[in-house]
């Protein structure tokens, strides 16, 4: 066999995908491809299974516990069998063809160690020069696998894993005559996120333990300072902290003030549009950010957790569950909410909150160190070294979400992927509720953060709640023992103004009869009502400012839906859902989504399917709306989108973030 592709996935598995096939669509038939996940998530597991059955060239190598990048590297050399090993990341690309000529030269030459060129892609897909030569990428080269082990050639645990066996193959395969170069570009990897994340303490460190190893070979003090230097010119590669450090290692001639001060004016000079930007916004709010940044300064309250739901509208959804988990298992977590002036009637009493961008509001942003929202916090803010930031997110998505609605520009409304990103970057843990859900994240905001796959807090209320519960929840809203209970909750359209609904809930109320009644919950983005008129028979209650979503869902026997991701939380509780999507082709078309919801297969539809009004009064009257074959159905889609939750997702992140070190 030619060539054992390593594939560690660290992060990236919302590009395994494309990453896999860049390998297996090679003309080159004799390689293997073999997967390794350092993490062992679900979302790779899933992922993996399907490249196993769908390929015969796929191995997973499944790892014992977690291991660091350069561990997981080294599992799957040990188990590679190709002539030649190939070490790419779940986010990197082989570029169509290359393995032809590849091939080709492999078989003339029969090099220890081929070197090629790769190029780089950042998250908006600009493609950027790739890495300079002097900066060691074991994607940037193929090695004969005999000589990888007879020199016992290892990455290292921790950052800068690539630096030491690079290196020393290199000087190897120099010494023996047997190192080629390949003048074609091979690789395109991607960059996940803009911010720096190793810091030069950990280089200086490898390669002190390299040069220690070779009795201080002159050639790698030379490969040393290539490579500080080279990092010294990307703005971008080390933390700034470490820059100063870096050049006085790099022996670089003057002082590092005056190198600053160039780099400095080079930088601004680039971004000097982003500058102007920034100072008019500044000139806005002046008085407040004066006193924010002042605030800055203070220290950090250990015991401060901020949080927010749905763009400052009060206590709701995944924020709230771990606010509440957190009073309970954390009390020395004081917890406050940030809110819109719009909605502090909704604040119940005793639940400390800051209206949003007040004096009050900037002081817990600065000083707090927990973050904790479901959408994005106001106004713009400083993330601080020691804040610890935890995006719950507030549903699983059908729809496309972050970087992937680009396509679908006359939807975005002047959505600033610049922001979003930006944001994503300030993230250090994103919450899952499935490995689908995990998959999506990881693409559509590329960053650096950490998945939580704990399921959702919200949802634990569906596991939780007694029948007693349940029945006083029912009578609050009118609805009378032996009535069914039809929740009618349909998502926001993009290309629509307002709710209007697709269906006469008073028609469907009087069709059914006495015997069922229909809660109509419009989505938050029409304000606190459906705008329906008033039911003549007191079968249709307008639940759209009911406070609690989840209080709903236990209310209702059956859930009528058509694109919301309600119906990925309700499928917690094994009860009916259906499909009534009228204008799916119109919503597919204009927003995208990710998979088919009406197509009828286990494990992207829920239920039953109406696409008109008639058909949905059919499916409930003929009782397909609780068939067998939904029953499948439901179960599948169960499976598929609510793996985490059972009852103790709030204990599971209130554990991870406040007591088992999430801020360390």
């Amino acid at each position: 066999m030619l060539l054992s592709v390593v594939m560690a996935v660290p992060r990236g598995q919302g590009y395994l995908r494309a990453a896999a096939d860049s390998v297996l669509g090679q003309p080159v038939r004799e390689l293997e491809l073999v997967l390794i996940d350092p993490g062992a998530s679900d979302a790779f597991a899933s992922i993996a299974a399907e490249y196993l059955e769908r390929d015969t060239r796929v191995r997973v190598r499944a790892p014992v516990g977690r291991l660091t990048v350069g561990g997981a590297r080294n599992a799957g050399a040990d188990e590679a069998r190709g002539d030649y090993l190939l070490f790419l990341d779940g986010d990197d690309l082989l570029l169509p063809g290359v393995l032809d000529r590849v091939a080709a030269l492999l078989a003339e030459d029969r090099p220890d160690v081929l070197r090629w060129g790769h190029e780089r892609v950042d998250r908006w897909g600009e493609v950027l020069p790739g890495a300079p030569d002097a900066v060691p990428a074991a994607r940037n080269q193929l090695f004969r696998r005999s000589f990888w082990t007879t020199h016992g050639l290892r990455f290292t645990d921790g950052p800068y894993e690539d630096v030491v066996p690079v290196q020393r193959a290199h000087l190897l395969a120099a010494e023996a005559g047997t190192l080629a170069a390949l003048d074609q570009l091979c690789v395109r990897h991607r960059l996940l996120g803009t911010g720096a994340r190793r810091g030069s303490g950990a280089l200086l460190d490898v390669y002190g333990q390299l040069l220690a190893e070779s009795g201080d070979d002159p050639r790698l003090r030379v490969a040393r300072t290539a490579h500080l230097r080279a990092l010294l010119d990307e703005p971008d590669a080390v933390p700034a902290r470490d820059r100063a450090a870096l050049f006085r290692a790099a022996g670089l001639p003057g002082p590092y003030a005056a190198h600053r001060a160039r780099t400095a004016a080079r930088t601004a000079r680039a971004r000097l549009p982003a500058a102007l930007l920034r100072r008019r916004k500044a000139l806005r709010t002046r008085v407040l950010r004066t006193a924010y940044r002042a605030d800055l300064l203070r220290p950090l309250d250990p015991c401060l957790a901020v949080y927010g739901a749905y763009w400052n509208r009060g206590i709701a959804c995944n924020p709230a569950a771990i606010h509440a988990k957190a009073r309970e298992l954390a009390p020395h977590v004081r917890g406050v909410w940030a809110v819109s002036s719009r909605h502090r009637d909704r604040m119940p009493p005793g639940v400390p909150y800051v209206i949003e961008g007040s004096r009050a509001y900037w002081r817990t942003m600065a000083t707090a160190t927990y973050l904790i929202n479901n959408s994005s916090f106001p106004g713009g803010f400083t993330k601080r070294p020691g804040q610890v930031y935890l995006q719950t997110h507030h549903g699983t998505p059908l729809k496309t979400m972050g970087l992937d609605q680009r396509a679908y520009p006359a939807l975005t409304n002047g959505i600033s992927f610049e922001k979003i990103a930006a944001h994503t970057d300030q993230w250090d843990y994103s919450l899952s509720a499935n490995p689908h859900s995990t998959e999506i994240w990881d693409r559509v905001y590329p960053s650096s953060y950490e998945h939580l796959n704990l399921g959702y807090p919200r949802n634990d209320v569906f596991f939780t709640t007694t029948a007693e519960q349940t029945a006083a929840i029912r009578a609050g809203l009118g609805i009378a023992p032996g009535q069914k209970a039809l929740l009618y909750a349909p998502t926001h359209r993009d290309y629509r103004k307002g709710f209007l609904p697709s269906l006469d809930p008073e028609l469907l109320a009087r069709e059914l009869g006495p015997d069922h009644v229909v809660l109509v919950r419009a989505h938050y983005f029409y304000g606190r009502t459906a705008g329906l008129p008033d039911a003549r028979h007191g079968r249709v209650v307008d639940v759209t400012a009911h406070p609690c979503v989840e209080e709903l869902c236990l209310a209702a026997d059956a859930l009528i839906t058509d694109y919301s991701s309600l119906m990925f939380d309700y499928a917690c509780l094994d009860r009916p859902i259906i499909s009534y999507a009228p204008d799916w082709d119109a919503y597919r078309a204009a927003r995208g989504t990710y998979f088919d919801l009406l197509s009828g297969r286990p494990g992207e539809t829920p239920g039953a399917i109406a696409t008109s009004q008639d058909e949905l009064l059919e499916v409930l009257r003929s009782g397909a709306w609780d068939s067998g074959r939904t029953k499948v159905l439901r179960k599948a889609f169960r499976d598929r989108f609510c793996p985490y939750d059972d009852g103790r997702a709030a204990e599971r992140v209130v554990r991870r973030l406040f007591l088992d070190g999430g801020a360390g």
